[in-house]
């Protein structure tokens, strides 16, 4: 039987990717006590690399925005995937940390990262709200246009 979560999603017509694997030497989630510590999510959707480049030059801020709507898909598939598929057992998106690949006098770090920010809210409304940080890099792995990484409150 799907959970609230699972329904709040079908009814958005919201489909999780495959979450994807570790790019390197770590776990895409820690669980510390009620916490899961979720690494740092790039924009795959189910085994394929989007928005390499940078937001800014490669990529506009509306294209920016669905890049960090697609790390977002990702932390929400890797905590799913953490509780054993039972996203009813969040109790709070406690905080999301944006990274943006852009020019160095890009200013829109925060808007992109409200793709990442608003899809929360959508999916656990008044549990989807957070503290956040957005900043500008230089550069991200693999090339990618964003990196999303999140700690959540779960029972």
């Amino acid at each position: 039987m799907a959970g609230e979560i699972d329904a709040r999603l079908e009814k958005l017509g919201i489909t999780l990717p495959e979450p994807p694997a570790a790019a390197g030497a770590y776990t895409q989630v820690v669980p510390v006590g009620d916490l899961l510590y979720v690494s740092g999510q790039v924009p795959f959707w189910n085994g394929d690399l989007k928005f390499v480049g940078k937001v800014g030059e490669d990529f506009s801020l509306e294209e920016g925005q669905q890049a960090a709507r697609t790390c977002a898909l990702n932390i929400v598939a890797q905590v799913k995937r953490a509780l054993d598929g039972d996203l009813d057992r969040v109790v709070r998106i406690v905080k999301l940390g944006g990274f943006v690949n852009c020019p160095t006098d890009y200013k829109e770090h925060p808007k992109v990262i409200n793709g990442a920010s608003d899809l929360m809210g959508e999916i656990f409304e008044e549990k989807g709200r957070h503290s956040r940080f957005a900043v500008g890099a230089g550069s991200l792995p693999l090339g990618v246009a964003v990196e999303v990484e999140a700690i959540v409150q779960v029972r």
